[in-house]
Formats: C-alpha cells, sequence, structure tokens
C-alpha cells in the first residue's frame, strides 16, 4: 500500500476488491433520465470482469426486461434475471398476504401489472371492483383519479378488516434529465393523508428485495453501489452488507455529514470509478483529529475545524464525515464550515 505524499494516510483497497456482487441501484447511479452518467457504465463494464454484477432498483414503473433493455441500449450487458425490482419483492409479499388468483388495485405501471400477471393475481384499476388488496408503486403517469381510487378501496369500512395495501417503496423523489421530480413515497404521501393509515413496504431499505438478491445471485458477499442515504445505504446496512455511496445522483455533502448511524457508507466516491481506485484508510490521532489523504478535520466541543484541507475535496468531505460520525453529537447542534461540504460534484457546478 501507498502513502498520499509524506503526511498522507495510507491507501486500502479499492471498493470492488474481494467482492462476488455488486448490487448496483440505477436513477442516479448508473443513469439520469433516459442516458447514462458519465463514466458509468465503462466502470460497471470494468467491474463485471471481476464480480456478478445485479442491478436493484425501487423504480416501479418498467417491468424488469424493459430495464434490461434500457441497460444494454446504454452498453451494459444484464440478463433480464440481473434485474431485481421493488414489483417483485412487492409481489413476493402480496403473495404471502391474500391467496392467489385475487383481484389486486394497481397504483403505478406496467412493472407492477407484469409481476402481477407472473404471479398469477388478477389486475385492476377500479376500487369498484372490490380489490382483495392495493399495491402501489411509482409511474409517471400516475395522476389524482388513480390516488383517489387507492384511497376509496382502502377507505376503513366497519365491522370489516382493513384491506392489505403493499407499497414498493418509500422515495421521497427521483431524479431525472432535468432535476429531482416527486418520487414514489410523496405519492403514497397523499394517499396515507386521506387513509390515515401506511402501507407495507417492499423496496428498499426494506430487507425483502434485498433477500431476493441475495437468493437469486447465490452469495452475500455484496457491495451495494447507491446515491440515496435513506434507501440504498440504509438498507445496505440494515441487510448486513456494505455500501458505496456515489454523488452522481440525490444526495449529495450536506447530506452525507448530517447521515445518522443508519444512513453511513461504507465508501464516498465521486462517481463509479471509485470503485476500481485504492480507498485512502481513515486514522484518528490522539486528539481526534480525523485524517484522511491529507485532510484533517477535528471536533472541537461543537465546532467542527478543518486543520487541513489537504490536496482532495473528496477525501477533505470524508474527513468532516468521519469526524463527525464518531463525534456521536447530533449534526443541528453542531458548527459545520460550510466548505466541508460543499458540492464540487455536481452537474452543473
Amino acid at each position: 500500500m501507498g502513502l498520499f505524499g509524506a503526511r498522507g494516510t495510507r491507501l486500502g483497497p479499492a471498493p470492488l476488491e474481494g467482492r462476488e456482487l455488486l448490487l448496483a441501484d440505477l436513477d442516479g447511479v448508473v443513469y439520469k433520465g433516459p442516458g447514462a452518467i458519465p463514466g458509468a457504465v465503462e466502470s460497471l463494464n470494468l467491474a463485471s470482469t471481476r464480480a456478478r454484477l445485479g442491478y436493484i432498483t425501487n423504480n416501479a414503473s418498467r417491468t424488469d426486461a424493459q430495464v434490461a433493455d434500457h441497460l444494454r441500449g446504454l452498453g451494459l450487458s444484464p440478463a433480464t434475471s440481473d434485474v431485481v425490482t421493488s414489483p417483485q419483492a412487492a409481489v413476493a409479499l402480496l403473495a404471502q398476504t391474500v391467496p392467489a388468483g385475487s383481484r389486486v388495485l394497481v397504483v403505478g405501471g406496467d412493472g407492477l401489472v407484469d409481476e402481477l400477471a407472473k404471479a398469477g393475481f388478477e389486475a385492476t384499476r377500479s376500487a369498484d371492483d372490490g380489490p382483495a388488496a392495493v399495491i402501489q408503486g411509482f409511474a409517471p403517469h400516475v395522476g389524482w383519479e388513480h390516488l383517489a381510487e387507492a384511497a376509496f378501496a382502502l377507505a376503513e369500512r366497519p365491522g370489516e378488516e382493513p384491506l392489505p395495501w403493499i407499497a414498493t417503496n418509500t422515495d421521497w423523489t427521483i431524479p431525472v434529465a432535468r432535476g429531482l421530480a416527486p418520487g414514489n413515497g410523496t405519492l403514497v404521501s397523499a394517499v396515507h393523508t386521506a387513509v390515515q393509515r401506511l402501507p407495507v413496504f417492499a423496496g428498499k431499505p426494506e430487507p425483502a428485495i434485498y433477500e431476493t438478491a441475495f437468493e437469486r445471485f447465490g452469495t452475500r458477499n455484496a457491495l451495494m453501489l447507491g446515491d440515496r442515504l435513506d434507501t440504498d445505504i440504509k438498507g445496505a446496512r440494515a441487510a448486513g452488507i456494505p455500501s458505496l455511496q456515489v454523488l452522481t445522483g440525490v444526495d449529495r455533502p450536506k447530506q452525507l455529514v448530517a447521515a445518522s448511524q443508519d444512513m453511513r457508507p461504507d465508501y464516498i466516491v465521486a462517481d463509479l470509478s471509485g470503485l476500481h481506485e485504492p480507498y485512502p484508510t481513515t486514522e484518528f490521532a490522539k486528539d481526534g483529529t480525523a485524517k484522511v489523504g491529507s485532510a484533517r478535520v477535528r471536533m472541537d466541543g461543537h465546532i467542527v475545524r478543518i486543520v487541513a484541507e489537504g490536496d482532495s475535496e473528496i477525501d477533505l468531505l470524508r474527513a468532516g464525515c468521519a469526524a463527525i460520525w464518531a463525534s456521536g453529537l447530533a449534526i443541528y447542534g453542531l458548527k459545520v464550515p460550510e466548505l466541508l461540504y460543499a458540492d464540487h460534484w455536481r452537474a452543473d457546478a
């Protein structure tokens, strides 16, 4: 292992080293909208020579075959079975909840309808058809009338058990080519407001979708590649696997420094090329200074001090996260210099 100069911390193995499986989120990691994120395809194709690639997505708007076709169009080589979707996890939960062949009200797109058909359920779009359950996922066309049908079906009826309600995921936003747009969590919240209860969730960060992936690929020696702390990273930690946060999607440096213990990634990289690069170790001096590369950050009570900016913006962010996370102090009580969470990695920066 080498050094970041005479005063730098040592380099450890690349995040890819020793992994049997990489589980890559899609929106914000591989692509934004229809187009690939610069360098993502090349990095993943190179990684595929050393580990199995699986694609794990909360987006329920498309089928697994459609997602695989999209990825192949970008230059990747997945089989349809390499794509693990939240509709697959949601329908697996549904099969444990209502009898096979039941009629189910769908709020969402082709991804949900396709998985329901594969499992032998009957899909309907109307609460008047007497559905046995409601299943909800994101699709760009979902509007008020679809959310209203869900609310009508889920309305409390005296003397009857509440109708089962399963949602694919809780993502509040979804990254698209023009920016961040409302995600399925926002749509679920609208129905929740109307019916005053919450669904059971199937996608990240819930364990169902990870267990589906582990069973399908035959290993738990996996690394999660994500852009969202509250789904990708939190889910990976709950599933007991390490995670890598890229700065090409939703969550930015400000969210990283404020991350709660259950949402802290093992690796922070600018983009997927960081999979292949030796990762600098984090060291703590006797006075509590966190050192990454040539960057140094120390806690003085509730004040976060940059001791040395170093020669790498990403190492400064890593050192800042390490110091703040190790302090055990709540972020809202800290004085954090803006330089520490400056976003040098925004596409429009």
